[in-house]
């Protein structure tokens, strides 16, 4: 099963478009097919970002809805505790807490739109990233 970490626009953007790859990435966890990891910082930015007016607008949900949803992801959330901090790595410091969990919490991948703020980083600790489209598709390989 694989393990991976998705950074928050991926999330944001299952949220907001419910047929799209991030939403499958999101189904997928719920199923058990993959392991969706997060810390408690990273979780808690989830949450800040998806309660954001543009975002519950654009995916045309209550706040209610909106907090359903993400208390179905927090329950699939396999917890990271961050034993050790990387800082700083990255380019984009909002960036780092996904790092940090991707590397204590041992994951094959961190999902991603936003490459390029990772650069190079996450290959030093075996670390790939993917856009949630590559990361949907290797799940069929």
């Amino acid at each position: 099963m694989r393990r991976l970490v998705l950074d928050t626009d991926v999330v944001v953007a299952g949220m907001r478009s419910p047929r799209g790859a991030s939403a499958a990435l999101l189904l997928a966890a719920r199923n058990t097919t993959i392991i969706m990891l997060a810390s408690l910082p990273l979780a808690m930015e989830y949450e800040a970002v998806c309660r954001r007016h543009e975002h519950q607008a654009a995916a045309g949900l209550t706040e209610e809805e909106v907090s359903s949803f993400l208390n179905a992801v927090m329950a699939v959330i396999e917890p990271v505790e961050i034993y050790f901090l990387w800082r700083p790595q990255l380019r984009d410091p909002d960036d780092e807490m996904v790092l940090e969990a991707a590397v204590n919490g041992r994951t094959e991948a961190i999902v991603t739109f936003n490459h390029r703020d990772y650069g190079t980083v996450p290959e030093q600790f075996g670390i790939a990233v993917l856009k949630p489209a590559e990361a949907l598709r290797s799940l069929h390989q």
